[in-house]
Formats: C-alpha cells, structure tokens, sequence
C-alpha cells in the first residue's frame, strides 16, 4: 500500500502512514494525543478533529475534506451538517486517502491530568527496615589463595551466608559480571543486600546505609508513583500522571476492545505505561538526588486489566464473563524482566488480584485499613475509573467493582468531564440560604 503524509497541529506532530488509514490509529501511530473515551468505537465523539483546507508550502501538502474517506453514518449522526462542512470528522472514522493536515481542537486535545493521589500516613510497625523486604549486612570476604582455588563468588556466598545466618542464597545473575572488582574496590569489604531471605541483589564496596523503595499505584486513568526511604518507612518524593494508555480508551472496556480489533494494542499498552513509569523514576531521583543503583525494591498495585498490561499480558480474557485472571497470585521478579530503570538487581512485587475486576490495588486497600482484624462492619469504597467495593469485618469480607468513571462521566460516555482544567472540583452550600456558594471553588 503507498503512503501518505499527515501533519498534526497545533502540536506540528506529522510523519506517513498507510493509505486508508484512519487518523486515530494515524495519530497513535505519531505519537499525537487526541482524546477518546470510547476506545474508537465512534461513540463519545471526542475525537472530532478538523481538516485543514488550502495548501501549506511549509509541508508540501495541499489539503482538504477531499482527501478523506466519505462521512461515514456514525459520523452524521454525532456531527451537525454544519460541522460536516466546515471540515469537521471524527478521527476513529474518517479514513485518510491522500495528504492531509489536521487541527486537533482544544477539547479534542488530552489535557494534563490532575493528580489527587499524594501519599498519606499510617500507623505501622515499620521501625529500622523491619518490615521490609531487604536486608543489609557488612560482610568481610576471605581473599583468594594459591593454596585455596575457589572463585570469588563462592567464598563471597560463603561468608555472607556465615554472618546472616541464611543458607542456600541465591544471586541475581546480572551481579556475576561486577563481583570481582566490587570485593577489590571494598578491600574485601562489601555491603549485601538481600531479598526475602533468600537472594542477594546488590552489593557495594565498603559501608552502604541507604536503600529506597517505589510504590506505584496504576489506574486506569493516573499513575501514582512515591519514592521512599526503606530505613524509615518516609516518602521522600512523589509524581503523579495521566495513563497514557487513555489515548487507546478512556475506560477498561474501551482498552479491552482496542485490543480485540486491533492485534498488538497489548504491546503498545504495555510499552507507553513502562515508559510512564520510568519517566517518573527520572524525575524523582533527579529531585531527590539518590543514586538509582540504591533503589531496590517496587511495590506495584493495580486493577486487573492494568495489572496484565503492566505484566505484558494480554488482558482480552478480562473483556467478558467469566472474567478469568491469568493469574491470581502475587508475582515477583527482577525489574530488568520489566525493563524498568531502576537498580540493576531491583525487584518487584505485585499482590494478589481478588476476582476478576478486583485487582491488587483492593488488596493493597484492605492490606493498608486491616478491616479483618475490627468487629465493626467496615465499609471501604475505592471511587476512580474503575471503583472497588469492600464490605466486612474479622468475621468476612466480600468485595465487588464498578465502571464508575463512565457512570460519572455519562451513561453514554457523550457528557462528562475529567479531573482536568475546568472542571468542577467541589460545591460548598451555604448553610443559611441552602444554595452554592459562587465563587472560588472551580479548578
């Protein structure tokens, strides 16, 4: 099939794609945001863009309504005659014949996101490292002997598993390469960090002292991500931003069927929230100033279809009744396996998904509020995108989930708004005369 050229604006995003392309999947393709809450299924209309008509020197394009394909009958139904001749399409609809540019309006446009997720405090038994999951022990290494051949790496195991009181430890492969010249630079005297008991994952000449850990919330529609110190338990940085996988959906369901129509979404939605991640790692080590080799450990919570995307599973199976999880157990492994940038021996840690659309971050929720140790009945409602439900006490606990970000943005997903620039985020009634108060409560 031949090509054909496409230039965003105002973003100036272009590049070529294939003939008959649709100027969604051309903008994705692009990298240029255009919202959508229907995942492309032509029903919020969100996605209105309008073709530029003229000739633009600067690009080498002459452009007009023309080059697209005929309105499609979704589209008269979404846009009024008049918009339809003043250009106007929608971008999950109109496929692209010939070269084009095309203006994404403002309310088109994926807005920053505002983040409400800062971190809280909780009374726990965290004192000195003890409830984490990493140790750190100075360890003295016998030096190599003629008269005693063995490798470097099994004397360092030797005496690092003397002094901890551990057997049978394991190493991350991705240290063998670097053990040599640590042990010589510490003068055989290093500091190991062990995980769960059981694997060493760093280690460093001579005394190290501070080791960090990552909590990341990832939802369906922001990304929550704090930096904290593991021998304290304290959050010393945070970020926070829009899931840039909303520009395949607003909601679950939307993600879900993308993939379903289009093979190798999953892919693409597991390497834009990576990225994400690893953009927000960046900045908070850059803030901070911590060395990312002492960054550890990651604690990762999510709802199901966010939790196989993350993972690099492909979620179609959630997208209908009986809803099955790949897996409903915790998972661990190296970060490398996740290409995340954090230290080169790092680990992650998922928990438990509950049900279906019942993911780790409920568990995580019930973990955090311990309502299965009160007598009360506890009642713990979880309001995003995707909202879970929790309702029990020491005796039972039963949860469920909800589509509520849809339910408040509209049945239909046509009227609604996001926590964006202009949307209301709070209404105080006066007491006295029992109607709003007009002034200095909008976004």
């Amino acid at each position: 099939m031949s090509k054909v050229k496409v230039v965003f604006t105002p973003s100036g995003i272009q590049g070529e794609v294939e003939r008959n392309t649709d100027i969604m999947s051309a903008a994705i393709q692009l990298g240029a945001d255009i919202a959508t809450l229907c995942g492309g299924n032509g029903q919020c209309a969100r996605c209105k863009v309008q073709i530029s008509e003229g000739s633009f020197a600067k690009h080498n394009i002459h452009s007009t309504v023309d080059n697209l394909s005929d309105a499609s009958q979704t589209e008269h139904r979404k846009l009024s005659v008049g918009s339809l001749k003043n250009g106007y399409r929608l971008a999950c609809r109109a496929k692209i014949l010939n070269d084009i540019v095309v203006d994404v309006p403002a309310e088109s446009q994926v807005h920053h996101q505002l983040i409400r997720k800062t971190a809280g405090n909780l009374d726990s038994q965290f004192l000195s490292g003890a409830l984490s999951a990493i140790q750190l022990i100075q360890v003295q290494v016998e030096q190599p002997q003629l008269d005693n051949p063995s490798g470097d790496l099994e004397r360092f195991i030797k005496a690092t598993e003397s002094i901890s009181g551990l057997a049978k430890l394991a190493i991350e492969p991705c240290l063998l390469g670097s053990i040599q010249n640590t042990l010589r630079q510490g003068n055989w005297k290093v500091t190991v960090a062990i995980y769960e008991l059981n694997k060493i994952i760093a280690i460093w000449p001579g005394k190290q002292t501070e080791f960090y850990g990552l909590a990341v919330d990832i939802g369906s529609t922001t990304i929550a991500t704090h930096l904290c110190d593991l021998n304290t338990g304290k959050v010393i940085a945070s970020q926070g931003l829009m899931n840039p996988q909303i520009k395949y959906g607003e909601d679950l369901m939307s993600r879900v069927s993308y993939i379903m129509m289009n093979p190798g979404g999953d892919q693409s939605m597991t390497a834009v929230v990576r990225e994400a991640i690893c953009d927000m790692v960046n900045l908070m080590l850059r803030e901070t100033k911590v060395d990312r080799e002492t960054l550890l450990d990651a604690v990762f919570v999510a709802n199901p279809v966010m939790h196989h995307l993350f993972l690099g599973i492909n979620p179609i199976e959630l997208g209908g009744a009986p809803f099955a999880l790949a897996t409903q157990s915790s998972v661990s492994l190296a970060a490398s396996a996740l290409n995340l940038n954090l230290a080169k021996g790092a680990q992650v840690y998922l928990p438990p998904c509950i049900a279906g659309h019942v993911g780790a971050d409920a568990a995580a929720v019930v973990l955090a509020e311990a309502p299965y140790q009160s007598e009360l009945m506890t009642l713990i409602i979880d309001v995003g995108t995707n909202a879970e439900i929790i309702l029990g006490n020491k005796e039972k606990l039963v949860a469920a989930s909800s589509p509520t970000g849809p339910a408040f943005e509209g049945a239909q997903i046509e009227n609604g708004q996001r926590a964006a620039p202009g949307a209301i985020e709070r209404v105080r009634i006066d007491p006295e005369n029992i109607r709003a108060q007009d002034k200095n409560y909008w976004l």
